[in-house]
């Protein structure tokens, strides 16, 4: 009897065209050329990676779908595992592999893999425009030849190449491209090929995929195979990885790129003199160890400006005291003062109502902050300089078992941290992206909280300010170190392709903003309110008054703070900028002196998130997990203000 079976795929009726391609190539922009405004994002099933799909302009009855960015099918994060399970899980399916032109090796490891999973696919090399500016030639119709595969040059900044993409997708095929490997391994690819059963992709793909080392996919198998089946592939895998001083994946990736750059030798040429001497500099000064630090400054300098200055300060202000404040709050007060009962006015208008704190929270006080840090982040992303400030992060970050990469969301969170938490599902390990999120719920103050604790800040000591900042930095950099000790994995290698430094186009910059702030009203949006909600309810029911009773002695006692400061600390709950507003009216009325202020302002920095991100970190990293962040983040600050209240009342410190 044989040992495979036919697997029904799920699939649906329309044919689906899938982008695939390594990160950053430009597929987000070639997608909009593909679809127009027919684009909707939602969750793969299962998981929490956004998936962009649309209707295709060119060719009824399709779908585009943009797949997150790839370097391999072996998945590394969950977005490669998404984009590898895209291939895995339908049939009807064309992909289209986006490519930097500039860099062809990469691109072509990627294509080898295609070809050995005999996909029908075609290769678009993106940004020929840069790579002939760097004196990069490619013969396309060569390159074709060897791949098998239809293969275009395109701009997609500049729409080039995209009519003749379209045209080319019904001549896409599978690759005629094919590596052999020595006898041993060839043997081993073949005994596991017999025992597969049918998928989208060849046998052989999934034979080396499983050889190299892919759990998940072997739990992905495990629907179709017996355990006496996988245990039996299990066995021959760990047989020939002891045959091999080097990992198989190693070893399979090292003679693709022999093969490749055979491939490379005969379609590309180089000319000397190639690419932009001012722009090569100022790359190369970007990461320099010491010139890097100043132009590192400059940017978050840069950021501060935008986000936290005009963003969060000029924006907000007219958005929140204008807009909301003077028209759009009070129009919906008189409009649900007309309310049949009390209760509907106090749900949409209250002290904690949908539309008085709810939406003026979204829209008026987050929405212009993340707007403008969506912005920049495409502009630095467009630019090419992302890559170079995880390079410069990484020095730090791994010192507490992070990788320069995580520096992306730890900025992030300077805007906002429910956005940031969204974003650490780009980070490769699930270690990582538990680590900042920890450290993002910790001791990373949002934009708006920070603007409320520079103005508390202003009327008091510079060296106060000093203590105040140290205090938060040591202990992130202590819950940092003692957690990466703890959670268990290890750190990601840092591997990151360092594309050049050029000059951003304002329609890819639109494009990657416009896409970014979708993905913030469907899914961080509705989280607002129902944030807003709850606190409604529990209002109501009398819990959040009995809760400041009860945490009115911790306060008092332990913190050293007036019993009004507990009050200020529920409404860190809710927003945290809220909190430490709170603490500026307990200034301003004169019940708090410089040591209350740090203390006060230490511990609503290091308190629990905002309602908005308890509920982003449910929705990533799972409830279980979220509430044993919280369980640690209370009791902690409490903690370090009870000592910091202890120590400056024993040395009796005074602040001129």
């Amino acid at each position: 009897m044989s040992q495979c079976h036919q697997v029904e795929t799920k699939i649906s009726g329309k044919k689906r065209i899938l982008l695939l391609g390594n990160p950053n190539v430009g597929k987000s922009v070639i997608f909009y050329h593909l679809t127009g405004r027919y684009a909707t994002v939602s969750n793969y099933p299962g998981t929490t990676v956004a998936v962009a799909s649309g209707r295709a302009n060119f060719d009824e009855g399709s779908t585009i779908i943009d797949s997150p960015g790839v370097n391999n099918l072996i998945p590394r994060s969950e977005d490669e595992k998404v984009a590898r399970d895209l291939l895995l899980e339908h049939t009807k399916t064309v992909l289209i592999q986006v490519a930097d032109a500039k860099n062809l090796k990469r691109a072509l490891l990627l294509s080898a893999q295609l070809a050995e999973a005999e996909v029908p696919f075609l290769l678009a090399l993106n940004m020929a425009d840069e790579a002939e500016k760097k004196g990069i030639m490619i013969n396309e119709k060569e390159l074709s030849r060897a791949l098998g595969v239809p293969v275009v040059l395109t701009v997609a900044t500049q729409g080039q190449g995209i009519n003749q993409l379209k045209e080319k997708v019904k001549e896409a095929r599978p690759g005629s491209f094919q590596v052999r490997h020595d006898d041993v391994l060839e043997e081993a690819i073949s005994s596991i090929e017999r025992l597969l059963p049918s998928l989208p992709i060849a046998r052989r793909s999934l034979a080396i995929m499983l050889l190299s080392g892919d759990p998940e996919l072997e739990k992905w198998l495990s629907q179709y195979l017996s355990a006496e089946l996988l245990k039996t592939i299990r066995k021959k895998s760990v047989d020939l990885r002891s045959r091999y001083a080097k990992s198989i994946a190693y070893i399979v990736n090292r003679r693709r790129m022999q093969e490749i750059e055979k491939i490379v030798a005969q379609v590309a040429m180089v000319k000397k003199g190639g690419g932009s001497p001012i722009a090569e500099l100022i790359g190369e000064l970007s990461v320099h160890p010491v010139v890097g630090i100043p132009i590192l400054l400059l940017v978050l300098y840069f950021f501060y400006l935008v986000v936290g200055v005009f963003g969060a300060g000029t924006v907000v202000e007219f958005v929140e005291g204008v807009l909301f404040g003077e028209y759009i709050n009070p129009a919906a007060t008189w409009l649900f003062s007309l309310a049949p009962t009390a209760l509907l006015k106090d749900l949409m208008v209250g002290e904690y109502g949908l539309i008085t704190i709810g939406v003026t929270y979204a829209v008026a006080i987050i929405l212009p902050v993340v707007g403008f840090f969506f912005i920049c982040f495409s502009l630095l992303e467009d630019i090419g300089y992302l890559p170079r400030l995880a390079v410069m992060a990484n020095a730090l970050l791994r010192h507490i078992g992070l990788s320069g990469k995580a520096v992306l969301p730890l900025i992030l969170g300077l805007g906002c941290d429910t956005m940031a938490t969204l974003t650490t599902r780009t980070l490769e390990s699930k270690r990582e992206r538990l680590l900042v999120t920890l450290l993002l719920a910790l001791a990373i103050p949002c934009s708006a909280q920070m603007a409320v604790i520079l103005a508390l800040m202003a009327g008091i000591s510079g060296k106060a300010t000093i203590l105040f900042f140290s205090l938060i930095l040591i202990n992130l950099l202590i819950v940092g170190y003692l957690a990466s000790k703890v959670i268990p994995g290890q750190r990601s290698d840092f591997v990151l392709e360092m594309p050049p430094i050029r000059l951003p186009q304002p329609s890819n910059v639109m494009i990657k903003t416009l896409s970014r702030m979708e993905w913030y009203f469907k899914e961080a949006v509705p989280l607002f309110l129902l944030g807003t909600l709850i606190l409604f309810i529990l209002d109501k029911i009398g819990f959040l008054l009995s809760l400041e009773r009860a945490g009115a002695p911790l306060v008092q006692q332990w913190l050293g703070l007036p019993a009004a400061a507990t009050g200020a600390f529920i409404m860190g709950f809710l927003r945290r900028d809220y909190g430490a507003a709170g603490f500026f009216r307990l200034n301003e009325l004169g019940l708090l002196d410089v040591n209350q202020i740090i203390i006060s302002l230490v511990v609503i920095t290091l308190f629990v998130p905002c309602i908005a991100q308890f509920f982003i970190m449910i929705k990533e990293r799972g409830l279980k997990i979220t509430l044993a962040i919280v369980a640690f983040i209370f009791p902690y600050s409490f903690f370090v203000g009870g000592v910091l209240n202890f120590i400056l009342r024993t040395l009796g410190v005074t602040w001129q």
